[in-house]
């Protein structure tokens, strides 16, 4: 017998394994790969919507929470996954420019965003009306980290690579029965994969795809990531990632020659030298109809979790969530209102 099933290893299975195993707690994890918003995401972890220059949903909060989560991981799976470095905005007026240093005057704001600009002295970069350093930010390498931890639950022999079949899951003497493994509850971590899952299918999830380019552009000579229409962060040896594009229709998992000519576009704005694109990949972000998390439990039935609708800041979200999931199943805490699918569950479930 075991303590826990989790379902899905992006981030939030990641971050609710090492939740669970802080405490001594035995867990199987199923994942199929069947979905890889984690696997392709940009990874970035930066607090401040900078199209709006305002904070996310309580991303100061998440982002100290989150990094000493993701140090304890490199020091466990000896990787490096942190990367640290600053983003800069560019403006595209000076009206934008007024509106970076009101936001730099609100308190919660003030540590992210610098308020002298930075001059563009790079010929290559289309940057006219100066840059906006925003500091103390970075990006996780979520294909390292993945690979690692998958390879960390193997030698553990505490991973299954299949689907999870649904209809096998049995409840009997108080505890869930599937395929000979007996367990006290089971977490979903599925991304976009829950809306196939019987019972957590009436969440308001919808897919937003999102596809990243990678460039080659030898002449840019960029040593920070550049947040305009689009980011473009350097990723070493002339290369730079793209992104991302954001469709809520689409929920296709390939690449699209659609976002392959915006993304394509929006480069040609943002720098004045020749690149070529050598990789695009794509991947459907869990998103939420308000723009919040869904963490918590089933309704009816018991000891059955979701920790889900990361969307794109699932770097932030995953470990806080993940965290505040745990102590609400195993401390009786409560969950943050805001974040708890029962606001949810009262309206389509138990309507």
């Amino acid at each position: 017998m075991i303590d826990y099933i989790i379902v899905g290893l992006g981030l939030g299975g990641i971050a609710v394994a090492e939740e669970l195993e802080k405490r001594g707690r035995r867990f199987i994890v199923f994942d199929d790969a069947s979905q890889n918003s984690s696997y392709v995401a940009g990874g970035v972890f930066n607090p401040v919507i900078l199209k709006r220059f305002t904070l996310a949903w309580k991303a100061d909060e998440q982002l100290k929470i989150s990094i000493p989560v993701y140090k304890d991981l490199e020091q466990k799976l000896e990787e490096r996954f942190i990367y640290n470095w600053d983003i800069y905005r560019r403006f595209h007026s000076v009206e934008e420019q007024n509106n970076w240093f009101v936001a730099g005057d609100k308190p919660r704001l003030q540590p992210f965003l610098d308020p002298e600009l930075k001059k563009n002295t790079n010929p290559n970069l289309n940057a006219p009306f100066s840059l906006g350093r925003v500091r103390g930010i970075g990006n996780i390498d979520t294909e390292t980290l993945l690979d690692a931890y998958r390879d960390y639950l193997e030698e553990k022999d505490c991973l299954r690579k299949e689907s999870f079949l649904y209809e096998n899951l049995v409840r009997e003497d108080a505890k869930w029965h599937y395929d000979g493994i007996e367990a006290t509850g089971i977490i979903f971590c599925e991304g976009f994969g829950i809306k196939k899952n019987p019972f957590f299918n009436y969440l308001p999830l919808r897919g937003n795809k999102g596809e990243y380019m990678t460039i080659y552009a030898e002449d840019l000579d960029l040593d920070f990531a550049v947040k305009s229409n689009i980011f473009l962060v350097p990723v070493g040896n002339h290369l730079y990632k793209v992104g991302a594009t954001y469709d809520p229709n689409d929920k296709t998992p390939e690449p699209t020659v659609r976002a392959r000519e915006k993304l394509t576009a929006e480069v040609k704005a943002l720098i004045n030298c020749d690149f070529e694109v050598v990789d695009q990949v794509a991947g459907l972000r869990p998103s939420v109809v308000d723009r919040r998390p869904l963490v918590g439990k089933h309704p009816e039935r018991p000891n059955l979790f979701c920790c889900n609708g990361f969307g794109s800041r699932g770097v932030l979200l995953a470990p806080a969530m993940s965290k505040q999931l745990i102590a609400f199943i195993e401390d009786k805490k409560s969950l943050d209102p805001e974040a708890d699918l029962d606001r949810f569950t009262k309206k389509y479930y138990r309507s």
